[in-house]
């Protein structure tokens, strides 16, 4: 079987524009006075209410363009509202979790990208991904973290259009609108699937993105059918050694688990993207296969814990550390395809 790879994107150098300081003062006092569309009503983005969930594979009722790829300029309906988006974008900036995961996959290098707390500015699994764009991607300039997105330095990249999610999109909508045209994605890693779609849609260029996301398809529905009836149960554990969590359902490695056809232990059955654990807790964490990982003391904190010897998974050897990044951090298509591949060896081989 053969799983989805992602070409490597071509960098295309762009002139970069001078922005002044007192440029950047000037469209950071616009945006008092910057009028968004109204926004649509948020839904819960942390769970849900039946606990059978089917992550969606579509943009959500009433987003994205009804322009064809490639025709601009296009009206985009996104979280914060409704932005036009004048010429095919060519300076991206992206806030968001998963956001350059998504640009990348499509073929384009942003000039312009925020870091997660404590991580460089371009995860190692894109580096390793995208290593033909890595001078495009040392270029980029950092626009601080992904919590606390530094305007200032987003009018310096000079950027034709900023994507971000609703978690700070919505209050700052109007301040970065001020900079360039602002698509707003929902975010949280289960809505991956309609974000990269609509992120897609901002930039023409849908039928790429639904090719993506049918090649992810068809390679998780075949090794789906491989499965015995009784479907293996698999689990999700991670940790930052301050903060251990298990990962239900609507996550972004529950949903690729749902789309892999494989089954979940009863306690990782609830309607939260996670919940938090103590080290008494761990088994909790137990499943046919056990996927964990961690960042500073987060891996020696699970191992080291006194149930985690008691874990059938554990006495079987069903156990496996991975990637904190791609698979707890960035949720986006080139994330999705190594988790999934990872998956499959694993629970296949």
């Amino acid at each position: 079987m053969s799983f989805l790879r992602f070409p490597s994107s071509r960098f295309r150098s762009r002139g970069r524009l001078a922005v002044s300081a007192a440029s950047i003062g000037a469209l950071l006092a616009l945006a008092g006075c910057a009028s968004a569309a109204p926004a649509p009503a948020l839904p819960d983005a942390e769970a849900g209410s039946t606990g059978e969930w089917v992550v969606s594979r579509d943009l959500e009722p009433g987003m994205g363009s009804s322009e064809a790829d490639g025709v601009f300029p296009r009206e985009v309906t996104h979280f914060a509202g409704t932005t036009e988006i004048p010429a095919a974008p060519e300076r991206i900036a992206v806030v968001s979790t998963g956001q350059l995961d998504a640009v990348l996959s499509l073929g384009e290098v942003p000039v312009a990208a925020t870091r997660a707390e404590n991580s460089g500015l371009v995860p190692q699994y894109l580096r390793d991904a995208f290593a033909a764009d890595a001078a495009g991607l040392d270029a980029m300039a950092d626009i601080g973290e992904r919590t606390e997105p530094d305007l200032e330095a987003i009018a310096q990249a000079a950027p034709d259009l900023i994507l971000i999610n609703s978690t700070r999109g919505t209050e700052i909508f109007d301040a970065l609108s001020a900079i360039a045209p602002t698509v707003v994605t929902k975010g949280n890693g289960v809505n991956w699937k309609s974000d990269f779609l609509l992120i897609a849609d901002a930039l023409g260029e849908q039928g790429a993105a639904r090719g993506v996301l049918d090649s992810l398809q068809s390679d998780s529905a075949t090794f789906a059918q491989t499965l015995p009836g009784t479907a293996p149960t698999v689990s999700f554990l991670q940790s930052t050694g301050d903060r251990t969590r298990i990962m239900g359902v609507p996550s972004f490695v529950g949903g690729l688990a749902e789309d892999l056809g494989l089954g979940r232990p009863e306690s990782q059955r609830f309607d939260e993207t996670s919940q938090d654990i103590s080290a008494e807790q761990i088994d909790l964490a137990d499943a046919d296969h056990v996927f964990y990982g961690g960042t500073g003391q987060g891996v020696a904190f699970i191992e080291t814990a006194p149930l985690w010897s008691t874990l059938s998974a554990v006495a079987e050897g069903q156990t496996t550390t991975v990637d904190f990044d791609p698979w707890f951090m960035n949720a986006g298509p080139t994330a999705a395809g190594l988790v999934q591949d990872e998956i499959v060896r694993v629970v296949g081989g």
